[in-house]
């Protein structure tokens, strides 16, 4: 057998294991050309914000007025060691709009996600550790755009910033 050449089996029909493999092959190939990195991080993007941004907007009241309600949560519901209610109420509305909202444009997308995820772990370990399904996901959302940055439909991509 030559070396250069690799054995080729009889074609397979599409009832057996190696037509359908082959054909699924195929089929990934061309879905991973539709739904590349630069469309999928630009969906986590969106999809992440989104939850962070809606959480932020339950805060406030106009711009950036921070209801009694956000407060009391504060007091009663979140107790954050080491931080005053009130100042880890104005930190997490101010992070639940801004990095939304960077990365909805895809600038410092990493640190953004990055930023996000800190405050999973924080939600996750003092404030409601049996929601661990729901963190998981945020954790994986956000860990995929640390890794992997914002793709090319980003402003990081348009300014070069890595």
């Amino acid at each position: 057998m030559n070396t250069r050449t690799r054995p080729h089996a009889t074609p397979a029909s599409p009832n057996q294991a190696g037509g359908l493999r082959e054909r699924w092959n195929v089929m990934t190939e061309h879905l991973d050309r539709i739904v590349a990195h630069d469309l999928l991080a630009l969906a986590v993007r969106v999809a992440i914000a989104a939850i962070f941004f809606l959480s932020g907007r339950t805060k406030v009241e106009g711009f950036l007025s921070l209801t009694d309600s956000a407060y009391d949560l504060f007091r009663t519901e979140y107790k954050l060691p080491l931080i005053p209610p009130a100042l880890a109420a104005h930190l997490a509305a101010y992070a639940e709009h801004l990095f939304p909202l960077l990365l909805v444009l895809g600038l410092f997308t990493r640190l953004s996600a990055l930023a996000l995820l800190c405050m999973t772990l924080v939600i996750q370990v003092f404030v409601y550790p049996d929601a661990w399904p729901t963190h998981l996901s945020w954790a994986a959302l956000t860990l995929y755009l640390v890794g992997r940055g914002g793709g090319r439909f980003s402003l990081d991509h348009a300014l070069g910033i890595r």
